[in-house]
């Protein structure tokens, strides 16, 4: 799954997007403050940034892109701006930016051209995840350890996705209840300690962490 950062300071219309974007199949992580924004930059790396420019705290689009582009140069840049203004454009192509669009736009539009970027910057991209000596293939739910095929069952390797495509949060049991064995789950959650135990048993590098009293977190 594709991850997108938003920062939008307009709520309602950080919401609106958020939800297109999530509908159309993308994680979304938004920020209403550039310093947020930022501070998520020093340890992730989304697959596109959609940036307004004119934010209301002391941190503009402009310096955003500017740390983006110094830990990544390759990485798909939107801005987004109320000002239809040729310098902002300019500006921001020169910083780096793939494409540009003018308050107010319809949110179908800036989807197609989300798309039509991802299309474009990801077409030979390999659906694939790595974590230390792993590798998982998304498209075919195969997991490597240096090219030797780690067999897993199916409850084993959807814990084993929601944990890579959300490092470093915390899950509850109940939550993790609810992600593997869906809604409609009635039982113990100690199945969620032995499932975290065998796949601990068959991937050794994972790191993941007990909280106790509460559940687990990949680090």
């Amino acid at each position: 799954m594709y991850k997108i950062c938003l920062v939008e300071d307009e709520e309602d219309l950080n919401h609106l997007i958020t939800n297109y974007l999530k509908k159309e199949g993308y994680e979304v992580i938004s920020f209403v403050k550039g310093m947020d924004a930022l501070t998520y930059l020093k340890t992730e790396d989304p697959h596109l940034w959609i940036l307004d420019i004119m934010l209301k705290d002391s941190i503009s689009g402009y310096d955003i892109i500017k740390q983006i582009r110094t830990k990544n140069q390759n990485v798909p840049v939107i801005f987004t701006s109320a000002r239809d203004q040729d310098l902002d454009k300019i500006i921001g192509l020169e910083l780096g930016s793939d494409d540009y669009i003018t308050k107010p736009y319809s949110p179908k539009e800036l989807v197609l051209r989300v798309n039509n970027i991802m299309k474009r910057v990801y077409a030979s991209y390999s659906n694939k995840i790595k974590y230390e000596n792993y590798e998982i293939d998304l498209d075919k739910r195969l997991v490597y350890e240096q090219k030797k095929e780690i067999v897993l069952t199916s409850l084993e390797y959807d814990l084993l996705i929601l944990f890579l495509e959300h490092k470093n949060q915390s899950f509850s049991r109940d939550a993790i209840l609810k992600n593997i064995w869906g809604e409609n789950y009635f039982g113990s959650d100690r199945v969620v300690d032995d499932l975290v135990r065998r796949l601990r048993k068959k991937m050794k590098f994972l790191h993941i962490n007990t909280i106790y009293g509460f559940g687990y977190r990949l680090i």
